[in-house]
């Protein structure tokens, strides 16, 4: 089974919800935001997923970019 989230970093908290399921979760920095997806995947499928079988959760980043002026010329 994959799982793909869209991360996301804004105003200094991470956030992520799951392309396709019902599945939002949160985290201080990144690394606790991916331990956060990795728990709350789990407790998604648990009645769903049989005995070993693998998950893989990619993630797929978007940064907000601040406003950049504009420069004259070439």
């Amino acid at each position: 089974m994959i799982i793909r989230f869209e991360t996301i970093y804004e105003d200094g908290c991470w956030s992520a919800h799951a392309i396709g399921y019902s599945i939002f979760t949160d985290g201080r920095d990144f690394e606790e935001l991916l331990k956060n997806i990795e728990k709350t995947v789990l407790l998604y499928f648990e009645d769903e997923l049989e005995p070993e079988e693998p998950i893989t959760i990619l993630t797929q980043t978007k940064l907000q970019v601040h406003s950049v002026a504009r420069s004259s010329g070439c």
